[in-house]
């Protein structure tokens, strides 16, 4: 199949491409102008590389052509940024998408994938883990935006019959993971921890999250391509909550020295524990996590050294 993924040349979009390349697809990357090439330098042999302006609808028209599956993990906000400006979250995601959708019908696309996010479309949780009909009560505009998109694919397989499925996932990390980035605290913590600077925490350290390595992510969806069933959504996880201290605790055991903590006041957007139900990509998809957080860990800690 001709697969176009859409942010390839970032992080998460740079292991899916390994894993359609590797298992024999066709596959076009589109990014947003001048982006490093980087995490797909060695695949860019193997792929089309294609720049352009999310944002505009010609650029979206003309990459879609020729294209059988659309995977959609491009993005212009983070949940820390979203808040303080909630209208260019919405208009450069959540209207860009719609046009991206309405070019996928009219180019006969059979199947889009989005990459939603499980960590804030479900709010503060009901009950733990979170399954996928969990209230969806965001607490941060990204949360919102990637919750309207969701409805909005629905309502185009409903009105268009555009194929889809969506993928909650939950905090995915590893190699290639950008450690000045906004967001992300494994690749954060564990270049601080390496480079003996100290970690701020926000809050007491007992937020929990449920981390997943970037390669269950890529398996993900590579089984996700050839799906075609009835159920459309996924809560893509680890399936275990470790809390901010768990993380530091096991991060020390790793690099086999202490690290240095510092405790700054809890952010309001933050949920205060986000675990996944994956109960239904395991038997139905057939996936579960193999990457558990310490291995992972390791590969984190090894990427991070190569690029010193």
């Amino acid at each position: 199949m001709k697969c176009l993924v859409l942010g390839g040349g970032g992080f998460i979009g740079s292991h899916v491409c390994d894993a359609l390349v590797s298992a024999g697809h066709d596959v076009r990357i589109f990014e947003k102008d001048h982006v490093s090439k980087e995490n797909v330098e060695h695949l860019i042999s193997s792929v089309e590389w294609v720049e352009g302006d999310f944002t505009n609808q010609t650029h979206l028209k003309e990459i879609v052509k020729g294209v059988d599956i659309i995977i959609h993990s491009i993005g212009t906000t983070h949940p820390r940024t979203s808040n303080e400006n909630p209208v260019y979250d919405i208009s450069s995601n959540l209207i860009s998408t719609l046009y991206l959708l309405e070019s996928a019908r009219d180019s006969g696309i059979r199947k889009v994938i989005f990459f939603s996010s499980g960590g804030t479309v479900y709010g503060i949780p009901q009950t733990i883990p979170i399954p996928e009909d969990h209230p969806t009560e965001p607490i941060c505009s990204y949360g919102i935006q990637k919750l309207a998109i969701e409805k909005y694919i629905k309502l185009f397989y409903h009105l268009y019959g555009l194929d889809y499925a969506i993928m909650r996932i939950s905090n995915p990390y590893g190699e290639r993971q950008r450690p000045h980035a906004l967001q992300g605290a494994v690749a954060v913590f564990m270049n601080k921890a390496l480079n003996g600077e100290e970690i701020e925490i926000w809050g007491d350290g007992s937020v929990t999250r449920d981390y997943l390595h970037i390669r269950d992510v890529a398996r993900a969806v590579l089984l996700l391509t050839d799906y075609s069933g009835s159920n459309k959504l996924f809560n893509i996880g680890g399936g275990h909550g470790y809390s901010l201290l768990d993380l530091i605790r096991i991060i020390e055991k790793v690099i086999n020295h202490p690290v240095k903590v510092r405790f700054t006041p809890a952010r309001p957007f933050d949920v205060p524990v986000n675990v996944l139900d994956i109960t239904r990509a395991r038997d139905i998809l057939k996936w579960r996590p193999e990457i558990g957080l310490e291995e992972g860990l390791q590969r984190t800690m090894s990427y991070l050294k190569s690029l010193r």
